[in-house]
């Protein structure tokens, strides 16, 4: 029956009303805080392309996670910034690293913190690659060793969970079986399975230093036009022992997100990236939106779309917020 009996604006007259209709509601359990790890201590530095955003080391972390697990965000990821970078990488699996003390001085004064790390090399080579370089390209093969003794020290000092960025063919096995081999099969992997070679990074290079010096990194992150490979990558990852997978970046990848969700049923991961944020942030304080209602509304499109889990730089900030502190 239509209108004027069927008037569905009956049930959004009040706020109250609103709320007991709403139909995707967040929480901060929906959400992950990233945050980027440098050397030192008692180091802040801001990032100019994503306002509110900091370099810290790991007793800047500590302090920092400490207020995100008290709000109800349930896990972190940490992204590493070493001092020193060559064309390996190896800066990525030093067991005094800053991501590896940051990790072992997390759980000690904030025990109860899913500690993620993200295993990729872009931070910590020379070159700005997400593996080692044989002529101008990525040996993909020649790669998964190194994922896999970063991905190592990363457990060793105490991470929950690890998280590979880096879109090599095979890296998710690679790493599931070295971490079973010693021990470790009780951690899990959140696969980077869909991540698109997007414009919307830019901010994030900046805050972990880790623009490539030539090239691009199209030959091995997604096109954004492919929707099919993308549920493809999804499909191996699983195979190779993924126990989460993501989608990345968020906003552009809607629809992968619920194709994501709906073809594989799994635990759903999506990235709110750094552009993303940094283009709601600029807005809102330029006054050209209101920031946290578009805040909001974003957020609640991916988890929408069929995110369980959502990695926002928004996420302290607005677990805050729903707990009306």
């Amino acid at each position: 029956m239509g209108f004027p009996a069927n008037r569905l604006r009956r049930l959004r007259r009040t706020e109250a009303l609103r709320r007991m209709v709403r139909e995707t509601i967040l929480t901060p359990n929906d959400f992950i805080q990233p945050y980027f790890v440098c050397s030192g201590r008692g180091i802040s530095k801001p990032v100019s392309a994503m306002p509110g955003v900091a370099q810290m080391s790991p007793d800047e972390v500590v302090r920092a996670a400490r207020e995100t697990y008290a709000v109800g965000v349930p896990a972190i990821i940490l992204f590493g910034i070493p001092e020193k970078k060559d064309h390996r990488g190896s800066s990525a699996w030093d067991a005094e690293g800053p991501v590896q003390t940051a990790i072992r001085e997390i759980k000690e004064h904030v025990p109860g913190l899913v500690v993620i790390t993200d295993v990729c090399l872009c931070e910590y080579t020379d070159h700005g690659h997400c593996g080692l370089i044989t002529g101008n390209d990525v040996d993909n093969d020649a790669t998964l060793e190194l994922l896999v003794r970063e991905a190592l020290s990363h457990v060793r000092a105490g991470a929950d969970m690890v998280a590979p960025s880096d879109m090599m063919d095979g890296r998710v096995a690679a790493i599931r079986n070295a971490l079973d081999a010693e021990n470790f099969s009780h951690i899990p992997i959140l696969a980077y399975s869909a991540k698109f070679a997007s414009a919307f990074y830019g901010p994030f290079r900046e805050a972990a230093e880790s623009a490539p010096r030539f090239g691009d990194r199209r030959s091995y992150q997604m096109d954004p036009p492919n929707g099919d490979e993308a549920m493809r990558e999804i499909a191996l990852d699983l195979e190779e022992g993924a126990d989460i997978v993501m989608v990345k970046p968020a906003l552009a990848y809607l629809d992968l997100i619920y194709r994501a969700k709906q073809e594989f049923n799994v635990p759903v991961a999506a990235y709110n990236v750094s552009g993303e944020y940094s283009m709601i942030r600029a807005a809102g304080i330029n006054g050209w939106l209101d920031e946290e209602r578009a805040t909001m509304e974003v957020l609640t499109a991916i988890k929408r779309a069929g995110a369980d889990l959502i990695l926002s730089y928004f996420a302290t900030q607005v677990a805050r917020h729903l707990q009306g502190t």
